[in-house]
């Protein structure tokens, strides 16, 4: 499994789809192998779930620099050290550090995933090199209408995008919208190629966390609290035009920090919203906070009385990954995207209706005092058990299993 995203390494969600396919597996007869990058590689790393990861587990970290700490001056360095992304240099030792596994550890199935595109990249040059069958799990279309922008980064996610599709045995996403663009942009290749397994949330991790709550009802006149926990991307989750309707609710009375706190968790882009805020006069009402441990975050989640997404319809195909843990968080959910969308069809699904497209000031004023008099009133509406069961992630890691048992019968 060649995954740039594992622990010690710090993101949000990124590294649990890969932690809790390596955690669950077993139980579908699959020992995983991971290879990932050395440490140093991590802009940021974190220990807390360190603990997370299968005592008799086999990781393999290869060495691999970060273009833009390590081979930079004065901030800058050269586009080619970059591509496609700032961990290109992870790639030879990487194929390296694969081979002498394959040799050794005798794995059935290759398995690479996106984001970074280096990893499709070094389980496209070990599925070449040694035969065997090989999983791309895209999670997300690498190429859109806006991403990337146009330019020799494109080009190159183009080439790698065509290159996994072409040589891998099933290419695998996280929405059924990019399964079918998928399908219809690579119409050559059978419909089975192209297979779903959404994002999820743990369960066990979940538990743990509620044992060791200690119930905090809020006090009487205490202020809601809304959190969104995770990075905010000005052109995919824009929040300036829901920043104008918290401003223009304010002025006419209608939102106070006394009724309302809406926490951004780990925007990962404070230095941006933070002067926003301010200039709007809402910084009162809305709290910038920086990134927790992954335990805390959801801690946080549970304790709110209510969550917020942001998608940009220029991310349709797309669905957030933290939308699955507030599901299981048993929150009401505000929604701030696209009613055409992925999201906006899982939050339907799952009986939410409390959508409004995250570009439309006016329309977000509306919902968001509804969505506030509902958590005033009665507490609002939140994902059904049936639905959220769907999307545990041992149930994901055994849709996983089904598959590598698929590519490696094919095989034999």
């Amino acid at each position: 499994m060649i995954a740039y995203h594992y622990p010690p390494v710090q993101v949000s969600s990124g590294l649990q789809r890969t932690l809790s396919f390596s955690r669950y597996l077993p139980e579908s007869g699959w020992q995983p192998l991971i290879l990932t990058a050395s440490e140093n590689a991590y802009p940021a790393t974190c220990t807390d779930q360190l603990q997370d990861i299968p005592a008799n587990l086999k990781v393999t970290r290869a060495f691999s620099l970060d273009t833009a700490r390590h081979l930079s001056f004065k901030g800058r360095y050269f586009n080619w050290l970059a591509l496609p992304d700032r961990w290109i240099s992870w790639l030879p030792f990487a194929v390296i550090k694969g081979l002498r596994m394959i040799r050794h550890e005798k794995p059935s199935v290759i398995w690479s995933t996106y984001p970074i595109a280096t990893a499709h990249l070094i389980g496209w040059a070990l599925h070449r090199l040694t035969g065997l069958p090989w999983i791309a799990d895209f999670r997300d279309s690498m190429v859109d209408e806006v991403f990337p922008s146009a330019g020799i980064r494109r080009r190159v996610y183009q080439w790698i995008e065509k290159k996994a599709a072409e040589h891998c045995d099933l290419a695998v996403f996280t929405t059924s919208g990019a399964v079918e663009l998928y399908k219809q942009r690579y119409p050559h290749f059978p419909d089975d190629k192209w297979c779903l397994i959404p994002n999820g949330y743990n369960e066990q991790i979940f538990k743990e966390v509620e044992q060791q709550q200690s119930a905090q009802p809020n006090e009487v006149g205490s202020p809601l609290i809304l959190i969104h926990s995770g990075v905010l991307y000005p052109s995919e989750r824009d929040p300036v035009p829901f920043f104008q309707a918290i401003a223009e609710l304010k002025a006419k009375g209608e939102l106070s920090a006394q009724r309302v706190c809406i926490v951004l968790r780990a925007t990962g882009h404070d230095e941006l919203y933070g002067p926003l805020l301010k200039d709007t006069g809402i910084d009162d009402v809305v709290k910038l906070a920086p990134e927790v441990p992954y335990r805390e975050a959801l801690s946080e989640m549970l304790q709110a009385d209510g969550l917020l997404i942001f998608q940009a319809s220029n991310c349709n195909h797309q669905i957030p990954a933290k939308l699955y843990e507030y599901f299981r968080a048993r929150r009401p959910i505000l929604a701030l995207t696209d009613k055409q969308g992925d999201t906006a069809k899982v939050l339907s699904e799952a009986g939410i209706k409390t959508v409004v497209a995250l570009d439309d000031k006016d329309a977000i004023k509306t919902a968001l005092l509804r969505f506030i008099y509902a958590l005033e009133e009665n507490g609002g509406t939140v994902c059904s058990d049936e639905i959220m069961n769907q999307y545990s992630r041992k149930s994901a890691s055994e849709k996983l299993g089904v598959l590598l048992d698929r590519v490696y019968c094919d095989r034999k």
